[in-house]
């Protein structure tokens, strides 16, 4: 095993560096003006009811799934296409890359998200994100579940974890303890979702906008608790120790919430 960074930045990707809520308004206007409302609905009811057993957005399993129930539309490829050629990169939260920058001048800095292993690995190179961390791009299909495989590929003495999903932050807070410093952008449906907030304690540091990341330094992040105010942007760089990373458990399926 290499030896530990002494800090790793692990970042989401749908609603905390990208507005996935608009790109999937975008979806509903095109879908709608090329092809009709029912065909919507429908495409959208089958979408959540994929988010339901799989706890992502399918964007093109859904698409497979309308096709089943209507073999002989045509218009079909035209979603397709829809759906492959979206300009992700005009929907990054302003500022997004801005911060993935500052991060990488302080540790090793690795996009963790879900999805699917076509259309997941597309938004996240056609928005630029791919090419920000340099291919340092993890993608699961439940990645509160992989902590042993995410501390295998990037060992660390400390995690700060930035994810929208309090469904996300908890679990691993309850995993990693004060190894990790969780970190709670509130932009998009779920984190503006009053009964998911009231049924989650509070993570280590809660921000409106990612773009706020600015206006912390390494140390902070670090060390952040609910109650710490941000300082002037600053780098406090560590110094990389020799030392080997500390191996914890991943969650079992029961802890997943």
């Amino acid at each position: 095993m290499s030896a530990a960074a002494p800090v790793v930045f692990l970042v989401d990707v749908d609603n905390t560096l990208l507005d996935n809520d608009a790109v999937l308004d975008d979806l509903r206007h095109d879908v709608q003006q090329e092809l009709d409302l029912g065909c919507w609905e429908r495409y959208r009811a089958i979408l959540v009811k994929l988010w339901e057993e799989l706890g992502y957005r399918d964007y093109l399993g859904a698409l497979q799934r309308y096709r089943d129930e209507h073999p002989y539309d045509p218009r079909l490829p035209k979603l397709s296409l829809i759906l492959m050629d979206y300009p992700f990169g005009n929907r990054l939260y302003p500022r997004a890359l801005e911060v993935i920058a500052r991060l990488r001048t302080w540790a090793p800095t690795v996009l963790v998200t879900d999805g699917d292993v076509i259309f997941q690995p597309r938004k996240v190179q056609q928005s630029g994100l791919w090419q920000a961390v340099d291919g340092h791009v993890l993608i699961y299909i439940h990645k509160q579940l992989e902590l042993h495989d995410i501390q295998t590929r990037y060992p660390a003495d400390h995690y700060v974890l930035i994810d929208d999903k309090l469904t996300i932050l908890t679990p691993v807070k309850r995993a990693w303890g004060p190894r990790v410093t969780t970190v709670f952008p509130r932009q998009g449906q779920y984190a503006h979702d009053p009964k998911l907030v009231a049924s989650h304690p509070a993570p280590d540091l809660t921000i409106e906008h990612i773009a706020d990341l600015l206006e912390y330094d390494l140390q902070t992040l670090v060390s952040a608790d609910s109650g710490r105010r941000p300082s002037r942007p600053k780098v406090i760089p560590f110094r990389r120790r020799s030392r080997h990373a500390v191996t914890t458990s991943p969650l079992s399926r029961s802890e997943q919430p």
